[in-house]
């Protein structure tokens, strides 16, 4: 992880160097591993085009990089967990 600006927004760069800002709208636990899930800053919270973006927490030499998951079940799985929080938050 590169900047934080905050406890809801994130600055990453990927290997190219872009940097892209998001906004962090939840993160769990699953198999010991930390998941974070993440829209493109600035993106209306009604919009139909949401983009979900879910990237894990690996600890590499003491600091924090976030990585895609590695396989589609751990993808999926991770996912349906968040589809659950995020719309039984937002049924309340």
């Amino acid at each position: 992880m590169s900047e934080e600006y905050g406890s809801d927004f994130i600055q990453i760069v990927d290997e190219e160097g872009n940097e892209y800002d998001l906004e962090v709208l939840d993160t769990l636990e699953y198999n010991d591993t930390t998941y974070m899930a993440l829209i493109p800053a600035g993106m209306e919270e009604e919009s139909d085009d949401d983009e979900l973006i879910i990237l894990k927490v690996i600890i590499e030499d003491g600091e924090e990089i976030l990585s895609t998951p590695d396989d589609d079940d751990e993808l999926d799985n991770v996912y349906n967990m968040f589809m659950d929080r995020l719309f039984i938050e937002e049924d309340e």
